[in-house]
């Protein structure tokens, strides 16, 4: 898909679950801050719980831009494991390949993020991996491979480039920006992941 047409499509997409997906759609999400459509500006009615928790599982399912087969899979298993099943799922998301590359500061998007790991420019402990869901482990440290390391968009990443619209970096990553590199020291807590979503919605919305 074209930039332009991809850039729009995320706007929609902002618009449509109330959130800014990528640095560009919140230019687009603070012009238009109702939703898309000619009735967009309508009031309107009251929607119901099904419906509120759709959209929850639909904003989180956003932010990690996942298919709903993985969605449900990782559901799944956070509903197998000791503890709170949203905080849970939450953590096993976060814990993703690809979630780590962006919260590292080497990505701009989660988008980038998963277009860095196919295209094989990152590493977990010095081995070449191209599967996003790939789940990182505590201790594990991800590197951007020393042949990819002087291309434009991990120069920019490296100089800083990205933190004007990323939040700052999570106390679960110990981060060397410069050398692009970043490792996992512990599983992550669902307080300290950026994330806009309320969880227990999105275990109501799968537990119906």
């Amino acid at each position: 898909m074209p930039a332009p047409a991809r850039n729009r499509r995320m706007a929609r997409l902002s618009r449509a679950l109330g959130l800014p997906l990528t640095p560009k759609a919140e230019k687009y999400f603070e012009r238009r801050p109702y939703p898309p459509g000619e009735h967009g500006r309508a009031r309107r009615r009251n929607d119901s719980d099904y419906s509120v928790r759709l959209k929850e599982k639909q904003r989180l399912r956003a932010q990690y831009g996942i298919r709903e087969a993985q969605m449900l899979k990782t559901y799944k298993e956070a509903k197998r494991l000791e503890g709170l099943t949203g905080e849970n799922l939450v953590e096993l998301l976060e814990m993703r390949l690809d979630a780590l590359v962006l919260r590292a500061g080497f990505a701009r998007t989660i988008a980038q993020a998963r277009q860095f790991v196919v295209h094989r420019h990152i590493t977990v402990d010095g081995q070449r991996v191209d599967r996003p869901s790939f789940r990182v482990k505590e201790g594990q440290t991800i590197q951007v491979h020393t042949k990819s390391a002087d291309m434009d968009p991990f120069q920019v990443a490296a100089a800083g480039g990205h933190k004007d619209v990323l939040p700052a970096v999570p106390g679960y990553l110990d981060v060397n920006l410069e050398g692009l590199q970043a490792t996992l020291l512990r599983r992550p807590k669902r307080d300290e992941v950026p994330i806009t979503c309320d969880v227990q919605l999105v275990v109501e919305f799968y537990s119906r």
